[in-house]
């Protein structure tokens, strides 16, 4: 029943909610945003949600789109932008997928969506993952974030998947706030995101 309906009505009450309750720091940020990023302060990527459907991700932009001689995009660090590195440390940058939680996209909790090239790369265990919405937060996200290995995040994602409930979910947006608040498990050492799945790491 939790999985089925609830947890859709939830989502959906919740992100609202927040949305009215964090305006009053959104609305800075994004204005932040524009002047850092030339009038561009949001980031929309295709990425896979349930059932392998295509939707388009909504995140605050933390990078410029600063390129080389050859026309080529600078590294990330190079482009991450002092606001968006706070954005980023602070999870900020997320919040406006709660606009893809109303939409239907996306749950608040569930395995992250990530890459569509990624898709072809999955074992069929992996492929599990996609039997439920990907959310905000999950599962793998507190218990090491971009720290671990792909193949440590996908065993999370389907243990997850096997294992919905409305217990775990509460469990994981608390241990999600602990982490935000200490900063843990954001950027591995040197990084400004984590390295590509190719199918092995």
């Amino acid at each position: 029943m939790y999985r089925h309906f609830f947890k859709n009505f939830l989502d959906f009450f919740i992100a609202f909610m927040a949305l009215l309750v964090l305006s009053p720091l959104l609305i800075p940020i994004l204005l932040l945003l524009v002047l850092a990023n030339n009038g561009k302060p949001f980031f929309f990527q295709r990425r896979p949600g349930k059932d392998e459907r295509i939707f388009k991700i909504i995140k605050f932009k933390t990078m410029t789109d600063q390129k080389d001689e050859n026309g080529n995009l600078l590294p990330d660090d190079k482009r991450l932008t002092a606001i968006g590195r706070f954005v980023r440390k602070t999870s900020i940058d997320e919040i406006p997928q709660l606009i893809n939680v109303l939409k239907g996209d996306m749950s608040l909790v569930g395995p992250r969506p990530l890459l569509p090239q990624y898709l072809s790369l999955y074992s069929e265990r992996q492929k599990k993952r996609h039997k439920v919405k990907p959310g905000i937060t999950g599962w793998a996200q507190v218990n090491g974030r971009n720290a671990i290995s792909w193949t440590k995040k996908f065993e999370y994602d389907v243990w997850y998947v096997e294992n919905l409930s409305f217990l775990l979910d509460l469990s994981i947006i608390f241990k999600t706030v602990k982490k935000v608040m200490i900063s843990e498990g954001i950027n591995t050492a040197n990084m400004a995101t984590t390295e590509a799945f190719n199918g092995k790491n």
